[in-house]
């Protein structure tokens, strides 16, 4: 039986990476696989997976007014799995849409993203993905300034950490940092300045 799946982590934990591994694996079996990304997210190029080790694909780029379910039911290839980059930009009626790519075309869907955004409130995707999702599985990464575990997105412009502005501003390595609590709440400062001189 199919299901929605929600893989979520902080930024560098490993999302992009999976999503293109378990495409290779569904594909190395003779399977086809929807893959999808947010138009939104531009670092790379639009319409493109890209992982920080250096594995890049195409992938259709969606926009939040996109119909998930007309998508998938007229996709050209009979795909055994629709797959979802960058989930917590989508749409809650996207979300719901992808429920019926579950219960009425029978369609497994695996989304991966970020939970919440970089002053700790939930992306509309993703607080969707929290209610709708059939299992949900998180994906860990270290802290950049400790050996905790990393569970937050600390915005940082000119060296310093932000703690307000828009919800979505796309960036990577340049712009964010994974942090556990303690250290988004209490940034070490030169710490952050040398980070961000490597990225």
């Amino acid at each position: 039986m199919a299901q929605l799946f929600f893989r979520y982590g902080a930024m560098a934990s490993g999302k992009s990476i999976e999503i293109l591994k378990v495409a290779h694996n569904f594909e190395t079996q003779g399977r086809h696989v929807l893959l999808l990304t947010s138009a939104l997210d531009n670092r790379t190029e639009i319409g493109s997976i890209a992982s920080r080790i250096g594995m890049q694909r195409p992938a259709l780029a969606i926009h939040d007014t996109d119909d998930l379910f007309y998508i998938a039911r007229n996709a050209k290839d009979d795909i055994s799995a629709v797959l979802i980059d960058e989930a917590q930009f989508l749409s809650r009626a996207q979300v719901k849409q992808l429920t019926e790519v579950v219960d009425e075309l029978d369609i497994p869907v695996m989304t991966f993203g970020l939970k919440q955004d970089a002053f700790n409130q939930l992306f509309p995707g993703s607080e969707a993905l929290l209610i709708y999702a059939d299992k949900i599985d998180e994906m860990k990464t270290l802290c950049s300034l400790c050996t905790r575990k990393a569970t937050m997105n600390l915005r940082v412009t000119d060296g310093k950490p932000v703690y307000s502005g828009a919800q979505v501003q796309i960036g990577g390595d340049d712009s964010y940092m994974p942090v556990c609590r303690h250290h988004y709440n209490h940034p070490d400062l030169e710490k952050i300045a040398n980070r961000m001189t490597e990225a």
